[in-house]
């Protein structure tokens, strides 16, 4: 099931499609010397919006939770790169341990991390799953609803390591955003690695940080094969003094979304683009599609009422916004069976392995897919991103996925450069 684009649509993105095959030995090059400075994440992915004359990132995940959604014919490309990973990060591993968040409810979270521990039980390593959960007291076996079972060890701590009764692993694989902060029992291990590294949760991490080495990886990119950066990148601002609750920071933060939306009318004359521009207001950091506003006008984000400062104010965890990223909206022109839908890419160590489509029939196409109601296309994506057929036409599955493939690259190797720039250490000597 391939999705389409709308007809009228399909020649600016037709262009951008074939200057990424015609440059395609070039993109490689470009890639294998950025990989050769810059340690992939162990695992990641990206939302990407369509809209036929840009195709661009709006977000990047970590500690991606959905590999329950990829084409089951993608499971030997998902092998081989969660083995590079390991060989690139700790060569000599045997023993991994995965910790996952809490969602001992959420059945399609589980199946989730079924499918990463089967994942890397095939590349050779011995996987247990370390549990956060504080009145876990002993193993537990949890049935799936996909007929598989996963077991929850309660994480115990010796000295400066972390592991399980009978089990001490080589490194400490995250599938858990730490969006409430760093556990005590995960605070300054040594010896051990931690993947990603604690400092890329949520409590750290934040979305204008990506945004801005995306910034500088896009124009560079942009550069070497000869294209306007803004046909891969969203332009952005940044409003750290806001309170939804309290309404301070109105100001701010309208300013920015007008400043926002006239370089985006400026870019959309440039291109003779009609359809008119929005803006995305985004909690800085957070997961969940939670605290997210669509914004046509700068009005809009003057004094908003309760429900909307509620669902503003408060993200994962309870964690309350006081810093947004305001991102150009990206509209979508992709359809699966007739409802609105985004390509989301999956990457391991610095490969492709899959994608699906995020799908949702009751929002439009300037709208945040990442919803109540959406639902994950698993078997759209029949070819894989990383085999162009320049034999095709720019627009065939193949190549589409493969222009997917290069944009969702470019933001994992802008989120290796905002790892490297935000590890504590570094942090330290810049100041």
């Amino acid at each position: 099931m391939v999705p389409h684009l709308t007809t009228a649509l399909t020649g600016p993105l037709l262009e951008l499609e074939k200057q990424f095959l015609d440059r395609a030995s070039r993109i490689e090059q470009w890639f294998r010397v950025q990989w050769q400075d810059h340690l992939p994440p162990f695992y990641g992915s990206t939302d990407l919006r369509n809209s036929g004359f840009k195709l661009a990132p709006v977000d990047l995940n970590l500690f991606p939770g959905g590999f329950n959604n990829l084409n089951d014919a993608f499971m030997p490309l998902c092998v081989q790169a969660a083995q590079a990973a390991i060989e690139r990060i700790c060569p000599d591993a045997s023993k991994l341990l995965l910790v996952p968040e809490n969602h001992t409810r959420n059945q399609f979270y589980l199946q989730n991390v079924a499918r990463l521990v089967s994942i890397l039980k095939l590349t050779g390593l011995d996987i247990r799953i370390g549990s956060l959960l504080p009145d876990l007291e002993g193993p537990t076996t949890l049935e799936l609803a996909n007929g598989s079972t996963l077991t929850l060890e309660p994480l115990q701590r010796r000295d400066g390591r972390v592991g399980l009764d009978g089990f001490d692993p080589c490194a400490v694989l995250l599938n858990n955003d730490l969006s409430g902060g760093v556990p005590a029992i995960l605070q300054g291990l040594e010896d051990q690695w931690v993947i990603p590294p604690v400092h890329a949760g949520w409590h750290m991490r934040r979305k204008s940080r990506h945004a801005e080495a995306y910034d500088r990886v896009a124009r560079e990119f942009a550069e070497t094969i000869g294209i306007d950066p803004w046909r891969i990148n969203p332009e952005f601002g940044v409003c750290g003094q806001i309170n939804f609750q309290e309404r301070t920071g109105e100001e701010c933060l309208a300013t920015q979304v007008d400043q926002l939306l006239t370089r985006i009318r400026d870019k959309y004359k440039e291109y003779g683009v009609t359809d008119e521009p929005f803006v995305v207001v985004k909690a800085d950091a957070g997961t969940y599609g939670m605290g997210v506003m669509t914004v046509k006008d700068a009005s809009e984000v003057v004094g908003l009422n309760r429900r909307q400062r509620n669902k503003m104010a408060v993200v994962k965890e309870g964690l309350e916004v006081h810093e947004v990223i305001i991102q150009e909206g990206v509209h979508t022109f992709e359809t699966v069976e007739g409802a609105v839908a985004e390509p989301v890419v999956y990457m391991m160590d610095h490969y492709v392995v899959g994608g699906f489509y995020r799908v949702h029939t009751e929002r439009g196409r300037d709208e945040n897919l990442n919803a109540p109601g959406m639902h994950f296309k698993p078997l759209a994506f029949e070819t894989c991103c990383t085999l162009p057929d320049c034999s095709q036409a720019p627009d065939a599955a193949p190549n589409r996925f493969y222009a997917y493939g290069v944009v969702a690259r470019l933001a994992l190797l802008a989120a290796s450069v905002e790892i490297e720039e935000t590890e504590p250490a570094a942090v330290e000597a810049a100041a």
